[in-house]
């Protein structure tokens, strides 16, 4: 049974501490490389450094989107895999987020609950693993002002059982309330609850302005957290990547394999599961299909498999930190496989122009708010 913890309780909390060595990770069937000699990265303009790679944990207990609706210990235990090997691999930056999976959705476990747990377990078998902790604030309709930050971090804080987060971000835009979300997110800096902030699903015009704002208090925004793949260029088509470049922001990409479309796994005969299917339908992956053929070939030429080609195609971006969602053990090996090496400036063109090619999948309509 998962340990939840409420906003009463009394949290344990754990100090995150030094850097520990990382051992390498051996596979016959996926290719791992080591990453401890992989220099991480500053988030933005802020001190945070972080690897060039993380790993989200949208589906860690949520059975609304993930895992055909339902939350068991074989899942648990999957994620926990997924969590370890992370870290094992050299994958420390973790992404969550206060809903994911909501208890408003049946049988689901709170995901910052479950983050919170592993590092707990973690660290009672190594006091010194070094976890760079994620998470995001809901802009919620009912929460108004810059307190609102505040209150939902602390409660963030409590099912982490950390003292702080390293990385606080606004979910996407509110209705209204933004300009005090802002602010509340420079009130977290200043209360030593956060030690970057950042926002995600913002557009070019949102992420100015939040960068403005809070650079009046002396505090830089760090990273916008965006969908961004291969076959999801908006970033790129919307001005938001130009502008992060401008800015010092760094962008993270989530759904970086287009929530496994752009691995190869399924087909027109096999589409995903669930509310996936709706987007990746059989007709969009007969027109996918001679993409993935190449990511393939590309793959088959450098001993990667296409996850590890796609990923490094984001990385190869610049200024870009891909989270993809790890399930198991077996999905975060690979994806540290994306690292240490690099696709040829030929490969990456020839890649987008394919890709270009192919009608997009709809984003997350508050993109455009």
């Amino acid at each position: 049974m998962a340990l939840h913890f409420t906003s009463a309780c009394f949290c344990s909390f754990f100090s995150q501490t030094k850097a520990f060595g990382i051992r390498a990770v051996a596979s016959e069937d996926v290719l791992a490389v080591r990453t401890d000699d992989e220099p991480k990265v500053k988030l933005g303009g802020s001190d945070l450094k972080v690897t060039k790679l993380g790993i989200g944990a949208w589906s860690w207990g949520d059975t609304s989107y993930w895992n055909n609706f339902e939350w068991d210990d074989r899942k648990m235990k999957a994620a926990k895999g997924a969590f370890d090997t992370s870290i094992d691999c050299g994958i420390t930056f973790i992404d969550t987020a206060e809903v994911y999976g909501s208890r408003a959705s049946f049988g689901a476990i709170n995901s910052e609950t479950l983050l919170g747990r592993f590092i707990k377990e973690r660290k009672e078998k190594d006091p010194n693993a070094d976890v760079a902790v994620a998470t995001k604030f809901a802009a919620l309709p009912w929460r108004l002002g810059r307190q609102s930050i505040i209150s939902a971090l602390k409660e963030s804080l409590c099912r982490l059982g950390v003292s702080s987060v390293d990385l606080y971000q606004l979910h996407w835009p509110g209705i209204w309330g933004n300009e005090g979300y802002i602010d509340g997110l420079g009130d977290a800096v200043e209360q030593g609850l956060v030690k970057a902030v950042g926002v995600s699903n913002y557009n070019e015009k949102r992420l100015r302005d939040a960068y403005e704002q809070l650079k009046k208090r002396g505090i830089p925004l760090a990273s916008n957290q965006v969908n961004y793949s291969l076959i999801y260029r908006a970033p790129e088509e919307k001005g938001v990547k130009a502008a992060c470049d401008e800015l010092g922001v760094t962008l993270i990409a989530y759904s970086p394999i287009a929530q496994g479309a752009l691995t190869g796994k399924y087909t027109p005969e096999n589409p995903p599961t669930g509310p996936r299917g709706r987007i990746y339908t059989p007709e969009f992956l007969t027109k996918l299909q001679p993409l993935i053929n190449r990511i393939q070939e590309i793959g088959q030429s450098s001993n990667k498999t296409s996850t590890q080609v796609v990923l490094n195609w984001l990385i190869a971006q610049e200024n870009v930190i891909p989270i993809p969602g790890a399930k198991n053990a077996e999905q975060a090996k690979e994806f540290a496989g994306a690292l240490g090496w690099r696709l040829s400036q030929g490969e990456i063109d020839e890649l987008r122009s394919m890709a270009k090619e192919i009608r997009p999948v709809i984003g997350f309509p508050v993109e455009n708010i």
